[in-house]
């Protein structure tokens, strides 16, 4: 631990960073962190794209809109670490545990093609052992002993981060390993497991480190040595020794190492980039240059059309069908496509029109409206209570953009929204429909 020590007491006296170099450091370990702790469990979006989600507030690309979602709520549950660590005094309970794996899920879910339900905040109700690569069954702690056992986590890091005998890295790595030994939830125990070890170590005033998706076997062959010395049976991982799971501890030590070489060149103002680093950012510049040189598909009638067939659609198509389950409430359901005319008036959208339009695209492009109108209300409800929702598409240079409610969804030409994207899209609609006709029912007197 020499070499930690002496860089861990350099850091601290380099202390407070400048605003600058502070914004510097937190902005490359979000990006980093958020982007390599979810694509070790499976998320696909690009450094490029969670660096247009995270920093501009934009969805670029045609990545499934779960993982978009996942991303932006990891980093909100790393901005709920950051805020509990700082406070370093109130002991780590299992109520904040679960908080930062609600804020994390978001809700809970049907895993696809399975059976079961995940629950966000809830420890699992049913077993989550895994098939390891030679086909054997892993088994971690069971739904009956896992209450148990994360009371016991948390008494003993409580505990011996008083006694303060072993170092804040021995105890983060001893905490993650005895954590993903009960794997206590149903989904998200990897994350939660990094998200708690950059937990302890800033609230013992050490940077917080990045697991690099790059080196997912290393990450994952030294937890499989930790559990070759436990063995087998989840409670005697769940209390496993120090000494037990050394390959652990040597392998966030230099995830550490990394993470204060790196913190003490923001320190001092120098170049914070790594090889890597420059490789994303030119694989950027190289897309960008390439949009401008007119390599990708461009603005035109002919991929506005390919958006309307592709997309606009089906997808009203299918609008239409959904909405039917509303029949009981409303007479008259009508979903349609049109653009405001000159006269200002409302021109339905048809390739007819839009050939029609050719050589005006401009203003033909940026008032297209698909309209989602509940008329004429049932008996049911009171007779003031029409819905009436616009998606607006909007054409630009480069992209083209979807906006449902408060939310733009940004594509290049050339690239279609996904099934599960539109999936997702109508089941908002379907449930903000179901919310406001849930409000007028109740408000009947």
């Amino acid at each position: 631990m020499t070499t930690i020590d002496n860089l861990y007491q350099e850091w601290q006296v380099l202390q407070p960073l400048s605003a600058e170099n502070q914004k510097r450091l937190d902005t490359k370990f979000m990006l980093e962190f958020n982007y390599n702790s979810n694509h070790i469990e499976g998320n696909t979006l690009t450094y490029g794209q969670t660096i247009s989600l995270l920093i501009h507030g934009t969805v670029e690309g045609s990545a499934p809109m779960h993982d978009y979602e996942e991303m932006k709520a990891h980093q909100a549950a790393l901005e709920m670490i950051k805020v509990e660590a700082a406070t370093g005094e109130r002991p780590l309970t299992e109520m904040f545990i679960r908080q930062v794996h609600k804020i994390m899920l978001r809700t809970d879910y049907i895993p696809e093609g399975k059976n079961y339900t995940v629950h966000a905040g809830i420890y699992k109700t049913r077993p989550n052992s895994v098939q390891t690569p030679t086909g054997e069954i892993f088994e971690y702690a069971s739904p009956e002993e896992t209450p148990a056992l994360m009371m016991d986590l948390i008494a003993w890091y409580n505990n011996v981060e008083k006694e303060a005998k072993i170092s804040p890295l021995e105890i983060a790595a001893l905490f993650h390993y005895r954590y993903i030994r009960i794997h206590p939830f149903e989904d998200g125990n990897g994350r939660i497991a990094r998200l708690l070890v950059n937990y302890i170590l800033a609230r013992h005033g050490y940077p917080m480190i990045v697991v690099h998706d790059s080196d997912r076997n290393g990450y994952l062959g030294a937890l499989g040595q930790c559990d070759a010395e436990t063995g087998l049976v989840p409670a005697v991982g769940a209390h496993a020794k120090l000494e037990q799971i050394t390959p652990l501890v040597n392998y966030l030590e230099q995830c550490l190492k990394r993470a204060l070489i790196i913190s003490i060149k923001a320190a001092k103002g120098e170049n914070i980039e790594e090889d890597d680093d420059l490789q994303k950012r030119l694989a950027i510049l190289a897309r960008n240059a390439q949009a401008k040189r007119g390599d990708i598909k461009r603005r035109s009638d002919e991929y506005v059309a390919e958006i309307i067939d592709g997309c606009i659609a089906p997808f009203k198509d299918e609008i239409n069908i959904q909405l039917a389950m509303f029949s009981n409430f409303y007479n008259k359901i009508d979903v349609s496509f049109y653009y405001v005319g000159s006269g200002g008036g409302k021109v339905p959208l048809t390739q007819k029109v839009l050939d029609a339009r050719h050589g005006n695209f401009e203003k033909f492009s940026s008032k297209m409206t698909l309209q989602v109108q509940l008329c004429q209300p049932t008996i049911l409800l009171p007779s003031n209570s029409e819905e009436n929702i616009n998606i607006y598409i909007s054409c630009k240079d480069e992209e083209y953009s979807i906006h449902l409610f408060d939310d733009g969804y940004f594509f290049r030409y050339g690239v279609l929204p996904t099934d599960s994207q539109q999936k997702a899209w109508i089941k908002k609609i379907m449930e903000y429909l179901y919310a406001s006709i849930e409000k007028k029912v109740a408000a009947i007197k």
